[in-house]
């Protein structure tokens, strides 16, 4: 018998094994095989297996770096109101807003 057959034999039998629900000492005796077969043929069917899963790997991740806020922020406070006031913003209308809210408030 070739080393295929004998292969292809023992999976089915393996598959027969673990479908019936036997223990491996009443299977076994069942279909004419010593357990130390079954064990061995179990292991090999197993070691091959975990030999044909691809090993884990890495993935490269580029982290890019949040930028920094290097603008100045201001906050002004009128009465209740709060205003934020970053660079480059407009006098005229911070100074028509606080005037706003200093007479609402």
């Amino acid at each position: 018998m070739k080393q295929t057959d004998l292969r292809e034999q023992w999976e089915a039998r393996i598959n027969d094994y673990r479908a019936s629900g036997l223990t491996a000492e009443k299977w076994c005796a069942e279909n004419e095989v010593t357990t130390r077969q079954l064990w061995y043929w179990l292991r090999k069917f197993r070691d091959s297996k975990e030999s044909s899963v691809r090993p884990p790997q890495w993935v490269p991740v580029n982290v890019h770096q949040p930028q920094e806020n290097t603008e100045s922020l201001l906050l002004v406070k009128v009465g209740a109101a709060v205003i934020e006031i970053r660079p480059r913003y407009n006098p005229v209308l911070l100074s028509d807003v606080v005037r706003t809210l200093q007479a609402l408030c």
